[in-house]
């Protein structure tokens, strides 16, 4: 098993532009980008993590989020790390 996380925070300029798109509708673009950058830097933890265990490639792999904190949320990816062999 190996994992990788990170734990993200709002920006208090986002939280007033959110605000103003959670009123007019539409996508809150900034925590979109915010949320794909904390999935990204959790699956290079994780892939870091699998490369040092000699790992080549990572099965069942999943991602969650959790709150932590008032404005924090931690994004966890985990899965099997595995040694892939050519035949």
């Amino acid at each position: 098993m190996v994992e990788g996380s990170t734990v993200r925070t709002k920006n208090v300029a986002h939280d007033v532009f959110a605000s103003v798109k959670q009123v007019m509708g539409g996508e809150l673009t900034s925590y979109t980008d915010l949320l794909r950058e904390a999935r990204a830097e959790a699956m290079q933890r994780m892939n870091a993590q699998a490369a040092e265990r000699g790992a080549n490639a990572i099965i069942g792999v999943r991602m969650t989020s959790s709150s932590v904190a008032a404005g924090a949320s931690e994004i966890l990816a985990y899965g099997t790390a595995v040694m892939v062999k050519e035949q």
